[in-house]
Formats: structure tokens, C-alpha cells, sequence
């Protein structure tokens, strides 16, 4: 429920919580331990480990469960695109319900009462996405068309005859919320957002809505507005002195209260909630670790939860009629997800994932407690045997702050058997590296590049202390904590000491940029992909739908109209004369994010270096990757740059 996602790359990562955690000392011991094996293990191409299939759940918001519960909406990219599709909760059949080849097209949700469902998709990842109904007859139709129209999925109005949708067409900057019919699709006002704030949900009962006001990355409102009321001003329930981070979770399905975040009582966000009818507050979840997410199913029998627990996620589903929590029967090693229940409440559908394992669906019947497994994501080629379990395991950065990252380690990686390594840096800038399954990783560690995700200083998850720790210091202590996460790896009696690397996505991708170029001896080579290089243009043409966020993302980055001699300093391609080791450079030719230019002109700066600097354009790419094969794409390059330039280079001068 923290901001801080802004510039966090979509589609680089299949991210998701995974197994249990081990006991921490013997996590931390393991790590020194020899985990040789005598197994021949086979290698394999990018395409083996990326031709598995991604599953995701329709939207919280709307309806899993077609109106009968004979089937399960989901957004699978089988194809190597993202479509939606309905699935068979009794044999695991699946309908294809778009068959888009080009841009990704995202499960929403199923209507109340038919048959027809909701998707969304933009084009050629611009990011600007429209909603559309698959028709009863398959036709798709685009019900929030414009060039420059960006639209969401908010929820279902309680008579099931309107569909609330958020949408930019009166005003770029600000999301306004309309009501769609659902037959004839014209569409009313329902709340003109004039201060472009952040819309939070509409209570079950159409009646309430919630808002954000984000004034800075640590200080945030939340604001309600009484729709039947007539007023069209909402109220701040939530006033406060000094910086307290609040958020919206949801709703009690009765629209007796809202279910709400908030750090005020420590470290951690909380879930909280406030009664509409007296305003008093009272915790609901409290944890030492973020609450991630709160959900319920429809009557609020049952109530999810999960919590954020060093790098995984722990659910819980509570039967608040008992007041125990829910019995699972044995399931698969990985984390549950997106669990939805089924219109009657008799049965749950979810996922589970791993390091080791793509998320799969899932469906328990919760009286018999009968599960199946309906999907198979791992492509047959490749087995979890053959793929690296990841391990949590700190170090102590160069002040002695300690820094939590994920440990990915090859098989038969030892002091006899050294290999190179990588240092990944997650997006964000206040993203987190979290276990769950990475085709680009496990493809990585197949060919023996150990990798170490480091969750540097100003990464979420760890405390808000800990997150506002780089707040106007990007590219200080936080690079500086990835420089030492490089220095520990060679302190690996099973690492190569002499060809260790740094690689990452968006904020990662900045970041590796700014290690070769502000600290140009400390690793061999690097990896940008759709990394920020120029923080003067990237801040001065931040996408007019980041306006409910642009107060708080200048107060953590600096405001380019007074910070720019900042923003100057710490930008690389300003400095990219003092680059020296060789670079692979990802971009997206339609990235609203981070645009092409930038990445252009570092190619070219640097390359008049006389450094080897490899540059990898897609043209039907955003900010991130949705299509298969242009991961595959990628993933390749990866590998073929290291091949080239680290494994066996050691500290040989780019010529």
C-alpha cells in the first residue's frame, strides 16, 4: 500500500512469494555451504525456460466465477501473448476468450448475470489501456475508445445493471469515475476528480467512495465522499500531524466499513478499519511485517489476508462465522494467490508459486476439501529438479546497515567449481526483489551465473524506516549498497572473485547504469534494461496520469524545476565518459516511461568510449515486456553478453 511503484517495470519478472521460510541461522549457514551435487545437469536455451505459461486471476474487483460457477476467468499467455480465458474448475479445460497475436489482453471480469466478460489491453505497451466487453458472440468491443483515453475496472454497481469504470477522457492528468450500462454501454458521471487524486474503491452498496491524497512518499490522506449525499467534495478522515502513510485496501462487503492502511502505530502498514456510520477506527490485522492485501468473498463470510513476510507472502483466509481460519487440504511447496471464491462460496480457485515453479491454478471444494491442480505452467522440456530453490540471505552493506536479498545459487557452485556471479536490482525505486519464478533468472543460473536480487536501502517490505532511506538520495547509499552487494558476492569462496556483474529493470536499470558510470571498477560488466539514464528529461516528462503521484514522486526524487543540478549529477549519461566496461542496453520503443532517447544516446556516449556497448531495441515494447518472444529475445542477448564479457574475462580492459 506503499507509493513508491512509480516507475516499476511490468512483465519483467513473473513475481510471487514462495515456499516457507527456513530457519534464518540455517538459511544464513547455507549459504557457506557447499551445495555441490553429483546430478549432470543439462543446459538449456531462454525459449525452454520462458515457454512456460503465466496464469493470472481476473480482478478482486470483479467477478472469477461466471454467473453459474461452471468456469474460472483467467489471462494465460500460452500463445507467447497475453489472452483471457475461461476455465473448467471440473477438468482443467480451457476456452480461449480473446485471441490477440499483438498486445497483451488481460482477464478483468465476468459479468454478473451472462457470460460476457471483461478485458483490458493497451497498444504495443503504451500504457494507455482501454476496456473492452467480449461480446456473447466473441466479438470484442472497445467501450472506452480515444487515441489518448486511458481506462480501469473499478467494480459492479450493487444492481448488477452498471459497471464503474475509471477513466481520463475529460481531463489527461485526472482519473474520473462513470457508471456504463451494461446493455447499451453509455456511460454518467459518477465523481469528477477535479484534484486528480488517487481513486481507492466504492463501497458494495454504491454509496461510498474512497480517495488518496498522496503529499509525499511517507504522508498520505484518505478522503471520503458520501455519493448519495449529494456533495461532490470528500472529506479527509484520516488527519494527522507528522508523516503517516495511509491506503485503501476494500470494503466489508456489508458497506459498514472501510478497510484501510496505515504506519501510524509502527514500521509496518497495518490494516485498520473505520466504521461509516461513527467514524471510530480499530485494527483489524496487525503483523510485524506490510499487509499486503485484504479481501472478501461476496457474503463476508470469509475474509483474506496477506502479509509481505521477508520476501514472501503469507495468506490467510478467516471463516469469520467460526472465527477459525480456513482448512486447506496439502497442497503444493509455494505461496497461495489471488484466491477467489466461487459465487456460493463452496469452493476457492488460486494460485500457487515458487522459485522453482510458474504459478499454477488451483481449485479446493471446502466441504469435501477435493483439490486439483488445473494447469501444468513448466514446460515439460525442463523439470523443478533442474531448477535452483532461492534462499533470503544478508549482508552487511558498507556502513554495516544490514541489506536482505535473494540468493539464487547453481547447482554444483563450490570452491572447487567457483562461477561468475550477478548483482539484480528490482524496479521501482521502491520496489522488492521477491522469491517466486524467473525464467529469466533460472535460465541465467542454468548456464552457472549465480544471481543475489538485493533489496537495497529505500526497498519496500522492510520497514518504513528502511524505505525512506534514499528518499533525495538516489544514487548515493542505495548504489552504494548494490557497489557492496558485488563485494560480498567475491567474498564467496564459490564465486569467480574476478567476474561478478550487475543487472537490472527500470529503477535496476538506472541503477546499473550508475554503478558502471559512478563507480566504473566495480563491476565487470552490466545490464540496462529500460533503465532510466537522464533524470532531467524522465522527470520532466512523467505521463499525464501520474498526476495523483506527482507531488510525492518530486518529494522523494526532487522537483526538476529546483533539483535539476541534482538530478544532473546523478544521471549517467551526463557522466558517461567515465564508463569502462562493457554494457547490454534493453529498450522499448514505445516506453511512456522511459523513452527511447534516453537510451539512444547513452548507446552512442558510451560507445565513443571505445567500450563494447550491445543494444537491444524492441519496437513492440513499453516499459517492460509482454510478448514471449521478445523475452526470449532478450533473455538470449543476457546471455551471450555475459558469455562474451564476463565469464572468463576476468579484469581485462575494454578495448
Amino acid at each position: 500500500m506503499t507509493l513508491r511503484i512509480v516507475l516499476a517495470m511490468s512483465g519483467l519478472i513473473v513475481t510471487a512469494a514462495c515456499q516457507p521460510a527456513p530457519d534464518q541461522a540455517a538459511t544464513e549457514a547455507g549459504t557457506d555451504g557447499a551445495t555441490s551435487t553429483t546430478v549432470e545437469r543439462q543446459t538449456h536455451d531462454a525459449a525452454t525456460f520462458h515457454q512456460t505459461t503465466s496464469f493470472g486471476m481476473a480482478s478482486s474487483a470483479g467477478f472469477a466465477w461466471s454467473s453459474d460457477d461452471s468456469r474460472v476467468l483467467i489471462s494465460s499467455d500460452e500463445t507467447g501473448v497475453f489472452n483471457a480465458y475461461a476455465v473448467d474448475p471440473a477438468t482443467g479445460g480451457r476456452e480461449a476468450l480473446t485471441t490477440s497475436e499483438t498486445n497483451a489482453t488481460y482477464a478483468v471480469s465476468w459479468f454478473p448475470t451472462d457470460d460476457r466478460a471483461v478485458v483490458t489491453a493497451d497498444s504495443g505497451g503504451n500504457e494507455i489501456s482501454h476496456i473492452f466487453v467480449r461480446e456473447l458472440d466473441g466479438r470484442l468491443n472497445d467501450i472506452t475508445p480515444g487515441e489518448e483515453v486511458r481506462a480501469q475496472f473499478l467494480g459492479w454497481a450493487p444492481n448488477g445493471n452498471d459497471m464503474w469504470l475509471m477513466t481520463n477522457e475529460r481531463d489527461q492528468s485526472a482519473m474520473d469515475i462513470y457508471a456504463y450500462d451494461t446493455l447499451s454501454y453509455e456511460s454518467g458521471f459518477v465523481f469528477q476528480n477535479d484534484d486528480a487524486l488517487q481513486i481507492g474503491d466504492i463501497s458494495p452498496d454504491g454509496r461510498w467512495l474512497a480517495l488518496v491524497r498522496n503529499r509525499t512518499s511517507a504522508d498520505s490522506d484518505i478522503l471520503l465522499l458520501d455519493l448519495a449525499s449529494g456533495e461532490t467534495e470528500p472529506s479527509v478522515i484520516t488527519a494527522h500531524e507528522g508523516n503517516i502513510a495511509h491506503g485503501v485496501y476494500t470494503f466489508t462487503p456489508d458497506s459498514s466499513q472501510l478497510v484501510y492502511a496505515t504506519d501510524e502505530h509502527g514500521e509496518f502498514n497495518q490494516a485498520w478499519t473505520y466504521d461509516l456510520a461513527d467514524g471510530s477506527t480499530a485494527p483489524l490485522i496487525e503483523a510485524d511485517w506490510d499487509v499486503q492485501f485484504v479481501i472478501y468473498s461476496d457474503t463476508g463470510r470469509y475474509r483474506v489476508s496477506g502479509i509481505n513476510a521477508d520476501a514472501r507472502t503469507e495468506v490467510t483466509i478467516l471463516d469469520a462465522q467460526s472465527g477459525d481460519t480456513l482448512a486447506l487440504p496439502e497442497l503444493p511447496a509455494g505461496d497461495i494467490n489471488s484466491v477467489r471464491f466461487s459465487r456460493d462460496e463452496s469452493r476457492i480457485a488460486f494460485l500457487i508459486n515458487s522459485a522453482t515453479s510458474p504459478s499454477n491454478l488451483h481449485v479446493v471444494d471446502l466441504a469435501s476439501q477435493d483439490h486439483a491442480q488445473l494447469t501444468n505452467a513448466l514446460n515439460p522440456a525442463v523439470t523443478e529438479d533442474e531448477m535452483v530453490d532461492a534462499q533470503v540471505v544478508r549482508f552487511e552493506s558498507f556502513d554495516g546497515l544490514e541489506i536482505p536479498g535473494i540468493l539464487y545459487r547453481p547447482h554444483g557452485a563450490s570452491a572447487d567449481n567457483p562461477v561468475p556471479a550477478l548483482v539484480w536490482v528490482h524496479g521501482g525505486p521502491g520496489g522488492q526483489s521477491r522469491i517466486g519464478y524467473s525464467a529469466t533468472i533460472q535460465h541465467l543460473v542454468n548456464h552457472g551465473y549465480a544471481v543475489y536480487a538485493a533489496n537495497n536501502r529505500g526497498s519496500s517490505g522492510y520497514g518504513k524506516t528502511f524505505f525512506h532511506m534514499d528518499d533525495r538520495r538516489h544514487g548515493e547509499e542505495d548504489l552504494r549498497d548494490i557497489v557492496a552487494a558485488g563485494d560480498w558476492l567475491r567474498t564467496q569462496d564459490w564465486v569467480n572473485a574476478d567476474e561478478v556483474g550487475v543487472i537490472g529493470g527500470s529503477y535496476g536499470g538506472y541503477m546499473t547504469a550508475a554503478a558502471l558510470t559512478f563507480h566504473p571498477e566495480a563491476f565487470e560488466v552490466g545490464i540496462n534494461i529500460f533503465g532510466v539514464t537522464n533524470w532531467e528529461r524522465t522527470l520532466a516528462s512523467i505521463p499525464p496520469w501520474w498526476e495523483s503521484f506527482r507531488e510525492a514522486l518530486y518529494d522523494e526524487m526532487g522537483d526538476p524545476a529546483t533539483d535539476a543540478e541534482r538530478h544532473h549529477a546523478i544521471s549517467p549519461l551526463f557522466h558517461a565518459e567515465n564508463v569502462i566496461r562493457p554494457m547490454l542496453v534493453i529498450q522499448g520503443a514505445n516506453d511512456p516511461r522511459v523513452l527511447q532517447v534516453e537510451s539512444d544516446e547513452l548507446v552512442e556516449a558510451v560507445r565513443a568510449n571505445g567500450v563494447p556497448v550491445e543494444y537491444v531495441l524492441f519496437p513492440d515494447e513499453g516499459h517492460g515486456f509482454r510478448r514471449r518472444e521478445n523475452r526470449i529475445t532478450a533473455s538470449e542477448a543476457y546471455l551471450g553478453f555475459l558469455d562474451t564479457y564476463l565469464r572468463g574475462a576476468g579484469d581485462t580492459p575494454a578495448e
